[in-house]
């Protein structure tokens, strides 16, 4: 019989230099693992709560110490007494303590990373990688990469409103190839930028960051980018539009562009870019809390590209289901840090796939050497991950994890 022998909370530090918490458990056995949470910038309204200590005094009030002394107190105490413990006896244990609805008592952060940090020592005591110990599989699949290539919206400083530019290398007959088509068509697009007299720093996600006389401008420059790479018919676009940002009051407006939308322009200039440009999928195309234009847009696009919910549906099994029902959206966005438990994400994967949508695991744009999402996408069959651009540890380290899988699976 396993049991949790000891547990310890961590304030660690993020891919933007801001505290994120971390949790290490020991089993009885011996086995130790470590886990951090992410954090994002671009959030939904409807997410599970991150704790911060909102003194000034720390960190600009980022500070997550009452998150770590929730793990070292009362979560630890609680997890101490469970015999023979679980993933999911583990994490329900974790929420009736927090008992709210959104897990704002002890923090989404904290909870998160108590629950992966399990997840990671039970493969390490069953000496299996996570993906075999998360689900049991006759086969497994690897996902598409989805590469952030170029940063805009809340993601960078620059111009440009839409928030993620990214490449899909749809044409990849492997893992393996798909990761080398992406980084040809990044180094393609670097070495366009420079030419150009363009800005190549890099946004959070490790895409360049250049100012841009509009959004129509990234995608063309990705496109020929594409063809530079002599991969045209390979790799394909998709968009994070982040349409909750601009939304208030029913209308949407672009603060880089200084341009009003309401539902139908917005779905109209969608429309237009798909006709135009190679783009295989939109995520987050309208707000979050704008239904009957995520409705619309679906009605008229849905059976042409994927259109994928990520502040709309949160991670969350509930309003996935009023998309279901209101047959929005084709596809969800999973971020274990939107519900802050491993069952509960994996209980989401589960729905979105009995009910057809496609699924895309995907890290946050503050996010840590941790690799679990790479594990996951396996474990679950993932039809996509995004991870950013092939630039940056924090997001590297996720690809990385997943060409190991690749090669250990080929050799099978």
């Amino acid at each position: 019989m396993i049991m949790i022998k000891c547990l310890k909370g961590f304030e660690f530090l993020d891919s933007r230099g801001t505290p994120t918490v971390g949790a290490e458990i020991e089993l009885s056995d011996g086995t130790k693992a470590l886990a951090l949470s992410p954090s994002g910038a671009s959030t939904g309204e409807y997410e599970a709560y991150e704790l911060r200590d909102n003194d000034q005094k720390r960190f600009g009030g980022k500070g997550v110490l009452k998150a770590v002394d929730n793990i070292n107190t009362e979560i630890a105490t609680a997890l101490y007494n469970l015999k023979d413990p679980t993933q999911d006896t583990v994490d329900k244990t974790m929420i009736e303590l927090d008992s709210t609805d959104n897990k704002s008592r002890l923090g989404a952060n904290a909870i998160l990373a108590v629950s992966m940090a399990f997840a990671a020592a039970v493969s390490k005591s069953k000496k299996i990688p996570i993906y075999r110990s998360l689900l049991s599989n006759d086969s497994y699949t690897l996902p598409v990469p989805m590469m952030n290539i170029l940063n805009g919206g809340a993601h960078s400083k620059n111009n440009v409103d839409i928030q993620e530019f990214m490449i899909v290398p749809v044409g990849a007959k492997s893992f393996i190839q798909a990761m080398e088509f992406g980084t040809a068509v990044y180094r393609n697009l670097g070495e366009m930028l420079t030419k150009k007299g363009l800005h190549v720093g890099v946004g959070d996600e490790g895409g360049f960051a250049p100012d841009l006389q509009s959004d129509e401008e990234g995608i063309e420059l990705i496109v020929k980018a594409i063809e530079n790479a002599g991969l045209l018919d390979k790799v394909k676009i998709a968009l994070d539009v982040a349409a909750s940002e601009w939304y208030l009051k029913g209308k949407y407006f672009l603060p880089k562009r200084k341009q009003n939308l309401d539902s139908d322009s917005l779905i109209t200039k969608l429309e237009k870019l798909v006709n135009n440009y190679p783009i295989i999928s939109i995520e987050d195309g309208l707000s979050e809390n704008d239904w009957d234009g995520w409705q619309s847009l679906t009605g008229l696009m849905g059976n042409r590209i994927m259109l994928v919910g990520d502040d709309l549906f949160v991670t969350n099994v509930e309003r996935l289901q009023q998309g279901i029902n209101r047959k929005c959206a084709n596809s969800i966005l999973i971020k274990p840090n939107q519900i802050g438990t491993v069952s509960e994400t994996l209980k989401v994967i589960s729905s979105a796939k009995r009910n057809g949508y496609k699924v895309v695991i995907s890290h946050r744009s503050g996010e840590t050497e941790d690799s679990f999402i790479a594990d996951l996408a396996v474990a679950s069959s993932a039809d996509f991950i995004k991870s950013g651009a092939p630039c940056r540890t924090d997001r590297t380290v996720k690809y990385n994890r997943l060409l190991k899988i690749a090669y250990e699976l080929c050799n099978e």
